[in-house]
């Protein structure tokens, strides 16, 4: 990162001491416990492999760089996952931070300016991350850097493994550890062979997060003026001339959003509502020959998913554009179901050949006309 007079726009030391401070701790677990969790998550994590390649169909990619077994598994505590996460965020935005600190040093006490907002982005950062820091079992992490703490492939991404959020979410569930753990390892599993498999799929993604990132407004009059009309509405009032319109069901992210941002995020969401509705299909169509009590699992967390823990939970969750995610898992599963029941995993798999090929957020919804486009129109059909 460059920096500007000694200063960055986030003090990422900051962000990963304040989200450690106040993350919650873990379930209490003895010593031997914690040692057999994490043997068994790897195993898990191992042995889940072997079962989603046969059921996807999807094999390794030569021009994947890493085969699976390279990309490393690792199994952490909440802070371990606070610092993974805070190491991919300052990786991506590296390239707009950088063009902000270049846009600062040209005004004057730009410096002592951006000490003050660096240390106060950084404390904002680490109380978003502590709050989901106790709520993520697993994470494929896509554009993970390395370090000496935290291994990653050569060319990049690493799959996390969330222990004391795991074994909370079992015991709250009252399900079968064993099981639950395995269902767990299957589902981050399955992203890693989204990204192993189909080699184009990083920098596909990549790409459009610096799409996005670079259409950034980043003259401060232009992004305070959007921040106040968030604000506004997520309180209840309307900017003058908006009366007739309900962001109610609007994250702040949305809210400070421009035109240019909003298509690109729509692709993006269509690329996510496809990774993790297929990461649910596979896990609940493998789960069935190597997890015993895979109905009872997935009828108790879909109904943890729907509820959430409170009113301040959920509160939160639609503030940070959460429940977005949560559609995400239910609308992909919906529109991967009803692929492979037309035309089967292996015309299902087509998705995977090229961008052209993925769907759009509304063939997400209308899955027919993604088969329409891709299918018919390939095979010559009229």
């Amino acid at each position: 990162m460059t920096s500007i007079g000694g200063t960055e726009m986030v003090d990422w030391n900051l962000a990963v001491a304040t989200a450690t401070r106040f993350v919650r701790p873990g379930p209490e677990v003895s010593r031997d416990e914690a040692r057999a969790i994490v043997a068994e998550l790897r195993r898990h994590a191992k042995s889940s492999e072997a079962h989603v390649r046969a059921f996807t169909r999807m094999a390794q990619s030569d021009d994947a760089g890493d085969a699976p077994h390279d990309t490393p598994v690792l199994v952490v505590d909440r802070p371990g996952w606070i610092k993974a996460n805070v190491a991919g965020f300052r990786a991506v935005l590296k390239p707009l931070l950088t063009k902000m600190e270049d846009r600062r040093s040209a005004v004057p006490g730009g410096a002592v300016l951006g000490a003050v907002g660096g240390k106060v982005t950084g404390v904002e950062l680490g109380m978003l991350l502590s709050f989901l820091a106790s709520r993520v079992l697993g994470q494929y992490e896509t554009f993970a850097p390395a370090s000496r703490d935290l291994p990653a492939a050569a060319q990049g991404g690493r799959l996390l493994l969330v222990a004391p959020n795991i074994v909370h979410v079992e015991r709250e569930l009252e399900v079968e550890p064993h099981d639950f753990r395995l269902w767990v390892c299957l589902h981050e599993e399955t992203h890693r062979t989204q990204f192993t498999a189909v080699p184009w799929l990083r920098d596909h993604i990549e790409g459009e997060i610096q799409a996005f990132l670079g259409e950034t407004d980043i003259d401060p009059g232009a992004l305070l003026e959007r921040l106040r009309e968030a604000a506004q509405s997520l309180a209840g009032a309307k900017p003058e001339g908006e009366e007739g319109e309900d962001d109610g069901g609007r994250s702040l992210v949305d809210l400070v959003q421009t035109p240019a941002q909003r298509e690109i995020l729509g692709r993006l969401t269509a690329v996510m509502s496809l990774l993790e509705g297929h990461a649910d299909f596979v896990m609940d169509g493998v789960g069935p020959e190597v997890v015993p009590s895979v109905a009872e699992i997935r009828e108790k967390f879909q109904k943890r998913r729907a509820s959430g823990a409170g009113r301040l939970d959920q509160a939160l969750r639609r503030l940070l554009g959460l429940d977005a995610k949560l559609r995400q898992y239910r609308d992909g599963e919906r529109f991967v179901s009803a692929v492979v029941d037309e035309v089967g995993m292996d015309g299902f798999n087509r998705v995977w050949t090229s961008p052209n090929t993925l769907p759009t957020k509304q063939e997400i919804a209308k899955p027919a006309d993604w088969i329409a486009r891709v299918h018919r129109k390939a095979d010559g059909a009229p």
